[in-house]
C-alpha cells in the first residue's frame, strides 16, 4: 500500500442553505472529503468565524474524518454561507454571503509549514474575490515544493471573478479543471469564445505549461486533455438529488489516481463514477461508505487494471 498523502483544500468553508437545510460545503471541503474518503488525509486550509456556525463547522468536519487542525478562527468576519436554490434537473445557483471569514485567510508560519509538505493542494478562484487572500493563497502555492501537484478548479461564481485572477490561477497550476460553461470564460485567455472545446483546452495547455486540462460536462461526462492525449467519457445517467459537490468528488478522483500510471480512460471512467454517486445524494459531503466505495471502484475494472481505494 502507497503511504497516505497529504490533500490540502485551500480557500473556502461555508454553508450551503439549501431549502431542506444547510448542509457544509465549499470546494475545498468538499475536496478535502473525498480526498479522505479515498484513503488520503484531507485537510481544509480555510478560515471560519468564532460563532456557532464556525463551530459547527469544525464539528462537522471530523465527524466527516477531515483535518481542522489549519482552520483559522476569526473573531470579527462571520463564518461563510451560500443560499442555494435547485432547478428541477437538480442543478444549483448560488447566492454567496460577502464579506465573511474566508476572505480574510491570513498567511502564516503555521501555514508556510503546511505548504511545505503538501502533496497535493487544489484551489479555486472564488477565494481570491478578495485581495487579502488571493494574497495568501498566493503565497501558500508559492511555498509548495516542486513535486506538490497543483489543481486550480476554476470554480467561477458571478460576479466574484475576474479574467486576471484566472490568469494568475491557472501559472501555479500543473491542473486546470474547468466545465463547459467555465470554458468560455477562459476563452479569452487564448484567442477568444470562437475557438472549440477541444482547442481552447489545447492552447491552455500551452499557454500556462499544464500538464492536464479536465472538462466536466456533468451528465454528458468529461475530458481528459494532455498534449498526447484526449479521453472522453460520456457520462452516467442517474436520478439526480442535487448536483452539489459532484465536480469536486471528480476533481479528487483525478488528484488521487493521477501520477500512478493509470490510464486516463480509466481515471476518467473512476472519477465519473464517483462524481455520478455523490450527484444522487443529498449535499457535497454525503456519507460514502468503504463497501459503497469498494463496490463503485471494483466496477470499474478496464483493460485489466484493478483500482486500489488508498492507493494513487
Amino acid at each position: 500500500m502507497s503511504k497516505p498523502r497529504l490533500m490540502i483544500g485551500l480557500g473556502e468553508v461555508l454553508w450551503d442553505l439549501l431549502p431542506s437545510g444547510k448542509l457544509l460545503g465549499g470546494a475545498p471541503t468538499n475536496f478535502a472529503y473525498m480526498a479522505t474518503v479515498l484513503g488520503n488525509r484531507g485537510l481544509v486550509a480555510s478560515r471560519v468565524g468564532e460563532d456557532e456556525l464556525g463551530r459547527e463547522a469544525r464539528h462537522a468536519m471530523d465527524n466527516l474524518g477531515v483535518s481542522t487542525l489549519f482552520l483559522q478562527k476569526d473573531v470579527v468576519h462571520e463564518t461563510g454561507t451560500a443560499r442555494v436554490s435547485l432547478d428541477t434537473a437538480g442543478h444549483p445557483e448560488f447566492f454567496i454571503d460577502a464579506p465573511v471569514a474566508w476572505d480574510f485567510l491570513e498567511w502564516t508560519t503555521e501555514w508556510e509549514q503546511l505548504a511545505s509538505r503538501a502533496d497535493v493542494v487544489c484551489y479555486g478562484s472564488l477565494a481570491q474575490r478578495s485581495a487579502v487572500s488571493a494574497d495568501t493563497i498566493e503565497k501558500f502555492l508559492r511555498a509548495t515544493p516542486r513535486p506538490t501537484l497543483r489543481i486550480c478548479d476554476a470554480n467561477v461564481r458571478k460576479p466574484f471573478y475576474t479574467i486576471e485572477v484566472l490568469r494568475k490561477s491557472f501559472r501555479y497550476a500543473d491542473i486546470v479543471k474547468l466545465n463547459e460553461q467555465e470554458l468560455a470564460y477562459v476563452s479569452p485567455l487564448v484567442g477568444g469564445s470562437h475557438l472549440d472545446d477541444l482547442e481552447i483546452a489545447r492552447r491552455l495547455l500551452k499557454e500556462f505549461n499544464l500538464q492536464m486540462i479536465c472538462i466536466t460536462k456533468g451528465s454528458a461526462g468529461s475530458s481528459l486533455v494532455t498534449a498526447s492525449e484526449v479521453e472522453s467519457h460520456s457520462g452516467f445517467s442517474v436520478a439526480v438529488a442535487d448536483s452539489i459537490g459532484a465536480g469536486d468528488a471528480f476533481t479528487a478522483c483525478v488528484a488521487h489516481y493521477f501520477g500512478s500510471g493509470m490510464p486516463l480512460r480509466q481515471m476518467n471512467e473512476l472519477a465519473n463514477r464517483i462524481a455520478a454517486w455523490v450527484a444522487t445524494q443529498v449535499g457535497a459531503t454525503p456519507l460514502l461508505t468503504p463497501a459503497k466505495l469498494k463496490e463503485l471502484t471494483e466496477e470499474t475494472l478496464i483493460d485489466g487494471v484493478t483500482p486500489y481505494c488508498n492507493a494513487p
